[in-house]
């Protein structure tokens, strides 16, 4: 007997379906077949070495196989948050400017309102940057202390003991100086007989001159004699050939006979010592070299 079975389905519909399932069967073996598969079915703990090598797997597989339903083939990563953007830090200058503008607030603020809390809170504040002000001069005194390049007073002694030795050291190269420049050097004194400092310092003068020897001219500005300076001259245009404010007095001038040009050494009263000074500094030491 012939058993025939009933066809629900006509022939275009059966073969459709029989597409579908060979494509089901495609994409499981694939599945079945990548990495990715594998890995998920073996064991969920993945080690560096194996997750490297499936991501190079994964990136040849994408290079090699492109299937239209294989859409993508590794997992996106999520975007990185974006850290806030982190304040500038306010370099040492601009936090010393607040420190003294906040004083000055609150100096201003005691003073127009001068209540029990403001006037505490500004000497709170005050004394927070004495303390400040006295570790930073203990700080730079022992830095001196242990670093002698850095020691003026070793150069130019304050205290008294040292002070004495320097200014004997010092006098006896002056005197040195001193006791040979009238081989080069002449002075030139302007005076007065209408002017009261030059009465103080004429005798003063002649000391300094008779003493080193130097040849010295007095010259009167007003023609009128001088006790001191029996051999004056007048003046007849000397202080504006040597480059001198005019109408002052007195006035000294080194003549230097060996550059023929004058050195103009001050005005006024001035001790002996201090003219002394002068004459050796102007002649013997460069600007910046007398300390």
């Amino acid at each position: 007997m012939k058993i025939t079975f009933p066809q629900r389905f006509p022939l275009p519909l059966a073969l459709g379906g029989l597409a579908v399932l060979v494509l089901a069967i495609t994409f499981l073996i694939d599945a079945a077949l990548s990495p990715a598969f594998a890995q998920g079915t073996t064991s969920k703990a993945v080690n560096p070495s194996t997750n490297a090598a499936r991501t190079s797997t994964d990136e040849l597989y994408c290079e090699k196989r492109k299937l239209g339903y294989w859409f993508y083939c590794t997992k996106p990563k999520p975007p990185e948050a974006e850290a806030p953007p982190s304040e500038p830090q306010a370099s040492a200058s601009e936090q010393l400017d607040a420190v003294t503008k906040e004083l000055r607030e609150l100096k201003a603020k005691a003073i127009l309102e001068p209540t029990r809390e403001n006037v505490i809170a500004y000497i709170r504040f005050q004394r927070e940057q004495l303390d400040r002000a006295s570790l930073f001069s203990d700080v730079w005194q022992r830095a001196i202390w242990q670093q002698p390049d850095l020691d003026y007073t070793l150069q130019r002694p304050v205290a008294t003991l040292a002070k004495r030795q320097w200014q004997d050291s010092r006098n006896g190269a002056r005197d040195h100086v001193m006791a040979n420049l009238g081989k080069r050097y002449g002075l030139f004194y302007f005076f007065a007989q209408s002017c009261g400092a030059c009465e103080v310092m004429s005798p003063i003068v002649k000391s300094v001159s008779n003493r080193w020897k130097l040849t010295l001219r007095a010259v009167s500005t007003d023609g009128g004699p001088s006790a001191h300076f029996p051999k004056y001259t007048v003046e007849a245009g000397q202080r504006a050939k040597m480059g001198l404010e005019p109408k002052i007095t007195p006035a000294l001038v080194l003549w230097d006979a060996l550059k023929n040009r004058p050195i103009p050494i001050g005005y006024g009263i001035l001790s002996a010592d201090e003219l002394q000074d002068r004459i050796y500094l102007l002649t013997s030491k460069e600007a910046g070299h007398d300390f």
